[in-house]
Formats: C-alpha cells, sequence, structure tokens
C-alpha cells in the first residue's frame, strides 16, 4: 500500500486499526512497579531447582523477562540490612550508611541496630518490637523519588516477616511498612513512624487466625526422593527445632511452636512466605495498589528462605522444598497481578539481599577447604598483643562486624598514634590462623582500590561510621555454629544473587555482562521517568529497558 502524504498515511493506519498514541502503551509508566527481594537467594537456585519450577513463577519472569545472570554484590558486608538498603538507594553502605544489620556506633558507645528508633511507639502491639523507622538510612530510595515526583500521590507499602526487610525498601516517605511479630502474637505490626493505628484492613487480617492455620504439619510438597538437588535429609550439618531429636521431615509445627517461638516458628518454614504472599494480596486489594495514573510501589521481601538457610544449610531438603513453595508464591502473586492491575501495567523485578555458604563441615568432608573462626578467642589474643605492645589497656573500643574499633580518648591521653596501632593490629592479624586478608581505616582513606575484596571493602566503608581495622577471613570459613548456613563475605557465594525484570517496560532476554546491586535502584528510575536517589553510584541497565 503507498500513500501520497502524511494525511494518507495516517488515514491509512487508522484503516488497519492504528491509533495516534498506540506505539506508546507498551512502553508507557507501569502503574505499579513490585519490588521482590528472597532473603539468602543464591544465584545457583534458579538452576539448581529450574526442573522442580512450574512455568508461572520463577520460570515466567526468566522466559518472559529479563535475567541478569552475572548480578552481584559490590561491597561487604552482604548482610540484610545493607542489602535491601542498597538494593533500593542505588548505593553502597560507604553513602547510605547502612553498614550491618547491627553495628557499634562510636558516638553512642553502644550497638545499634538499623531499624531501631526509641524515638517511635510500636503499633497494633505491646512493647518494643514495633519501635523501628529507617531513620538510620542516609540517603533516599527509588520509593521516596517516586512518591516526591508524584507529590506523594503514589503509594508505596513495604511488607516483610522482617522489620528491617520492610522498612528499607519502603524508605522514609512510605505511606507503610508492615513486619511479622510471632511469639504469642502472630500479628503484622508497624511503628508511629508511619501512623498511630493500624488499618481496618490489617486489624481484620490479625483477627482472622490466618497465621494459626499455617501451624500445622510441614512435609514436602513433592515426594521426597524427587529432591535430588539437595543432600540426605539426615545428616550432621543440619540444626532443626527444639523438641524434635532429628532434622528430618515431616515436622509437627503445632507440636513444636511452644518450645520454638510460638508464631514465630512459621519464619523458619515455607509457610511464613505464604503468610507474606497472603498479606501482601490483603494489601494490594485494600491499598487499591496500580489503580490509577500515579505508579505505586508494592515492596515485598520473602524472609523465611533465610530463616530456613540458617537452620538447615544450603544443601538441605528443608531449602529445595522452600523454593519449590516459594515458586508457588510468586504464581500466585503474578496471577493476582494480572488480575487486580492488568498484565502489561505493572512491573516486576526480582533479587537477594545476599547469598550464603555451604556448611563448612560438609565441605570439609569433601576435601574443600574450609572451617570455623573463633572471634572470642582472636579478641582475647588481640587485646593481649595490644597491651603487651603499647603497655595501655582500653585502646580497643569494641570487635565487632569482622572491624575493630579504637577508643580515641584513651589513645590520646596515652599519645599513641592512631595509624601505628592500625598497622600493628594489622600485622598481628595476618598472622593469626585461617584470616585472609587484612585492611586498615588509613589504607581505605587513602587508596582507590578498583578489584578485588578491597574494593567491596572499601564500598562497604562508611567514614563516619565503620572502624579502624577490617579482617577477612578465608574462603569458605565463618564464624558460626557447625550447622546450618551463614554469609557476610565478599566472596561469590555470598555476592553472587538473582536479579530478574518483568512486565512493562522490559526486555525479554539475559545478559551475561556484569551487573551489581546498586544498578537496580537507577534503572527502575529511568523506567519511571523520576529523579535518581541521591546518593546513587549505580549504573542503568539499559539492556533491560525496552
Amino acid at each position: 500500500m503507498k500513500f501520497k502524504n502524511i494525511k494518507m498515511f495516517l488515514i491509512g493506519l487508522a484503516a488497519l486499526g492504528f491509533q495516534p498514541g498506540n506505539a506508546q502503551t507498551t512502553s508507557q509508566k507501569p502503574k505499579l512497579v513490585v519490588g521482590i527481594v528472597v532473603d539468602q537467594m543464591r544465584f545457583d537456585y534458579l538452576t539448581r531447582f529450574e526442573a522442580q519450577f512450574g512455568d508461572r513463577g520463577f520460570k515466567r519472569l526468566m522466559s518472559d523477562g529479563f535475567e541478569c545472570r552475572n548480578n552481584h554484590f559490590n561491597y561487604v558486608p552482604t548482610y540484610t540490612g545493607p542489602g535491601h538498603a542498597s538494593i533500593y538507594t542505588g548505593t553502597t553502605p560507604a553513602n547510605h550508611g547502612i553498614i550491618s544489620n547491627n553495628w557499634y556506633n562510636k558516638f553512642e558507645k553502644q550497638q545499634v541496630y538499623c531499624a531501631g528508633d526509641t524515638a517511635v511507639a510500636s503499633v497494633g502491639i505491646d512493647g518494643p518490637a514495633g519501635q523501628m523507622s529507617p531513620h538510620r538510612m542516609l540517603t533516599t530510595t527509588v520509593t521516596d523519588q517516586n512518591r516526591l515526583h508524584t507529590q506523594m500521590r503514589g503509594k508505596t507499602i513495604g511488607i516483610s516477616l522482617k522489620d528491617r526487610g520492610a522498612i528499607l525498601p519502603a524508605g522514609h516517605t512510605a505511606n507503610a511498612a508492615y513486619w511479622f511479630e510471632g511469639g504469642d502474637e502472630g500479628k503484622w505490626i508497624t511503628s508511629t513512624f508511619y501512623m498511630n493505628e493500624l488499618p481496618k484492613w490489617v486489624q481484620d487480617f490479625n483477627a482472622s487466625a490466618k497465621a494459626k492455620s499455617y501451624l500445622k504439619e510441614w512435609n514436602t510438597l513433592k515426594p521426597i526422593e524427587t529432591y535430588i538437588e539437595s543432600g540426605d535429609d539426615l545428616n550432621t550439618y543440619e540444626g532443626g527445632f527444639r523438641g524434635k531429636e532429628e532434622a528430618v521431615f515431616p515436622y509437627d509445627l503445632a507440636e513444636l511452636a511452644e518450645q520454638n517461638g510460638g508464631y514465630s516458628l512459621l519464619k523458619s518454614t515455607p509457610y511464613g512466605n505464604n503468610l507474606t504472599t497472603d498479606f501482601a494480596l490483603e494489601a494490594l486489594d485494600a491499598e487499591g495498589l496500580g489503580q490509577d495514573a500515579d505508579t505505586d510501589f508494592l515492596a515485598v521481601s520473602y524472609s523465611a528462605t533465610d530463616y530456613v538457610g540458617h537452620n538447615f544449610g544450603v544443601n538441605s531438603k528443608e531449602v529445595e522444598d522452600m523454593y519449590v513453595r516459594l515458586d508457588l508464591d510468586l504464581e500466585r502473586l503474578l496471577d493476582a497481578l494480572d488480575e487486580k492491575v492488568g498484565k502489561g501495567n505493572y512491573t516486576v523485578f526480582l533479587t537477594a539481599d545476599h547469598g550464603a555458604v555451604n556448611v563448612p563441615a560438609y565441605l570439609s568432608a569433601n576435601k574443600i577447604p574450609s572451617g570455623y573462626f573463633d572471634n572470642r578467642a582472636f579478641e582475647t589474643a588481640l587485646n593481649e598483643f595490644v597491651v603487651s605492645e603499647f603497655g595501655e589497656e582500653g585502646l580497643i573500643e569494641d570487635i565487632s562486624n569482622y572491624q575493630v574499633f579504637f577508643n580515641y580518648e584513651n589513645l590520646a591521653a596515652a599519645e599513641i598514634n592512631a595509624e601505628e596501632l592500625q598497622q600493628k593490629i594489622a600485622h598481628f592479624a595476618l598472622q593469626y590462623d585461617l584470616m585472609d586478608k587484612v585492611y586498615t581505616r588509613a589504607e581505605l582513606n587513602q587508596a582507590n582500590y578498583t578489584s578485588g575484596v578491597a574494593a567491596l571493602i572499601q564500598k562497604g566503608f562508611n567514614q563516619k561510621r565503620s572502624g579502624d581495622v577490617f579482617l577477612v577471613l578465608d574462603p569458605g570459613v565463618i564464624s558460626y555454629s557447625r550447622t546450618g548456613s551463614t554469609h557476610g563475605s565478599a566472596f561469590s557465594y555470598d555476592t553472587h544473587a538473582p536479579l530478574l525484570f518483568y512486565g512493562a517496560g522490559i526486555k525479554k532476554g539475559k545478559t551475561y555482562e556484569l551487573t551489581e546491586i546498586p544498578d537496580i535502584a537507577p534503572t527502575i528510575a529511568v523506567l519511571l521517568g523520576i529523579e535518581f536517589p541521591n546518593g546513587t553510584t549505580g549504573k542503568v541497565i539499559a539492556e533491560v529497558l525496552e
């Protein structure tokens, strides 16, 4: 068909069913962004358990969305608080200030919690469980920027079993963040940072006995003999639950609850994720998310995966069953988004806040170098060395998170140079068994590391909040119990995390190029046409976007 001029061309397009503006409908801003963080999800869970997944959960995101297969954290420590903050701020602890879950505050002379805030009160429960806010996070989040961009019309709701998993993604301007208090309560709660009373829909959910319905048997969803991507059910590498002699299926949760924290036991089972999805779907309806012209944010963090990994280890049958069931939760969430927001009207990203190490006892049994580091023995030896070397006590104020904090008042009184003390401690620590590397505050301030462990430490080093000497254990070495897995290191088992994008404005495809956790927030910001979070150091992953 030929046209003599533009007018005739447009008439021809109309005859074929095209209307002005239709070409923009697939790239317009989504009505809702859903950020999903799976706590302690290693990248290889996507590939290890792929045969167990259905077509409408993880596989739907992978096949119909965009997958970043070489995605890493670019800082340490790889913990939950810093992970959630970095995903949503687009930067690292060096800038957003969440340097760990808990850290020694040199100015308050005490340990502080990343979301703790005694200036606010609990809502929905008595006691301190709700005294939480994002006030220790120094920069804005992409959720904050969306609220600012829409003149606070776009809503933000954060949901997680863990308070920090709900609070840090939701940012400073959130309409609400909700987290689960177990014990005898089994309730979703919040703080006066957000509101003075729980909305009726939350009160109704808490009164529905939904949590109680999950205190039932936990057995494998599929026949246990089909779980071939994990170790034997009975082994010596798992923690298990009090009141049950062996960490093997099935688990009678109603019977075990009293000895394992009451409703808190649900956090260490797949039912904790089921409960999170139930609550998220209720929020989707009750808050009318994605129902108007202003983009809303729903930040959902699945925390039960972390509790199970810590308890049973990354090679356990329990972890495999957890992900088989999480796949169904994702299917349920995506189907609800299709129905309530509409296909093509929402965007999803899925990632993790860190990975996890295989149980070192298991690695050692398979002749892989690994081990356990005794923090108390090291602390005693280090203090004795410092006293013998400098003739003074009280020069070290705290040792935590593999950082040594100095008492600068005592250093000044004894006329001891801080850099000399750093160097002496670094030399001593490097001779210690199972210690791989040591860095000092002076080195991190004066050098510009661009690769390797040093670069990751530097991006996690906050000049005001961090310590004076930084310790790196050997690969596969942890300070933890001899059962279960943990995380926090700069090694790939902790840094390599999944990253999936799906929905409005997202291409289908994958990349094997390096992407980093702080890249997520600016990528979503570009998709929405909003300002980057104010501390952004990540880059836009351009190949993700249509």
